[in-house]
């Protein structure tokens, strides 16, 4: 797929401006269908019901305005984050770039262990560069503003500055030139393990059959708690996929004061009569021009 993008696109410079709108744009249509649709789900007016809130990690629901500028966040953050996977695609083939299409000649067993590798590795980076925006004010002056969004809707994914952005999508530049890739492959396992798993933990629900209190992968309770609770030198669960580089660094939030919608039922807290005291914003309202230019409504 990759290759047959390149073959369409000129060399040089302008080469490289094309294939970024084209990652731009495909990546644009991916986040909001794969956004949108539970987005939709889940917080629509019409779709919501008490079987669904008491999975709720916060009770009460987002704004439409704090909706809007996780929306106009995610379209910025995007324009950047397309920088560097741009400039991995415009340097295959050429000596700087291990990066291919295909099988490259490898073996079946190289492309599993590579896709692990690419996973570890990522999941690895983004702790530790995510734990260094709540450690380092340097890094906290950016990274603060994602937590405006503290009680995150699915498009919070990357609704990020601009250079935590650029930071993030680094290893799809860097890992091409450090090891034999197939890009294909490596744009896919970023699209299913790192945004569409980041939708799941940006829901602001839980679900059923993943408890919060499991002992291996993060659920969106973890996210939750972490864009509530966390701050400069609080740098609770700021693992992505698995919970093991928190527990190594002790980033946990503390067990006896959780909060999950779990614990919530477990304490009675989340009855119909509280359900039936909760505002649900109408987000139809997001296809009104006046909500976009900041005009009352």
């Amino acid at each position: 797929m990759l290759c047959e993008l390149v073959s369409l696109c000129d060399n040089g410079p302008f080469g490289l401006v094309q294939i970024w709108l084209a990652v731009t744009s495909s990546a644009f249509i991916t986040i909001m269908l794969s956004s949108g649709i539970v987005f939709y789900w889940l917080y629509w007016l019409s779709n919501v019901t008490y079987e669904k809130w008491i999975y709720k990690s916060n009770p009460n629901f987002p704004s439409v305005e704090k909706v809007r500028d996780e929306i106009v966040t995610m379209i910025k953050g995007l324009c950047c984050s397309a920088m560097l996977p741009s400039v991995s695609i415009h340097l295959m083939g050429t000596p700087y770039s291990q990066g291919f299409c295909g099988w490259g000649g490898y073996s079946v067993s190289y492309h599993v262990f590579s896709i692990i590798a690419v996973w570890v590795f990522s999941d690895f980076y983004e702790f530790m560069y995510h734990r260094l925006g709540h450690i380092s004010f340097p890094f906290w002056k950016h990274h603060k503003h994602h937590h405006v969004f503290f009680n995150p809707s699915p498009f919070a994914v990357i609704a990020d500055e601009w250079i935590d952005q650029f930071m993030r999508s680094l290893p799809v530049l860097a890992l091409p030139l450090m090891m034999p890739v197939n890009l294909d492959a490596l744009f896919i396992t970023y699209t299913i393990c790192f945004y569409l798993f980041g939708v799941y933990l940006h829901s602001g629900y839980e679900v059923e059959f993943l408890s919060a209190h499991n002992k291996y992968i993060n659920t969106s309770f973890q996210h939750y708690c972490h864009h509530a609770k966390s701050l400069m030198n609080k740098p609770y669960h700021c693992g992505f996929f698995v919970k093991l580089w928190d527990n190594m660094f002790d980033c946990v939030y503390p067990e006896d004061k959780c909060f999950c919608a779990e614990c919530s039922r477990k304490k009675g807290e989340r009855t119909r009569e509280l359900y039936e005291k909760v505002y649900v914003p109408d987000y139809s309202l997001l296809f009104d021009s006046r909500v976009w230019f900041g005009k009352s409504i």
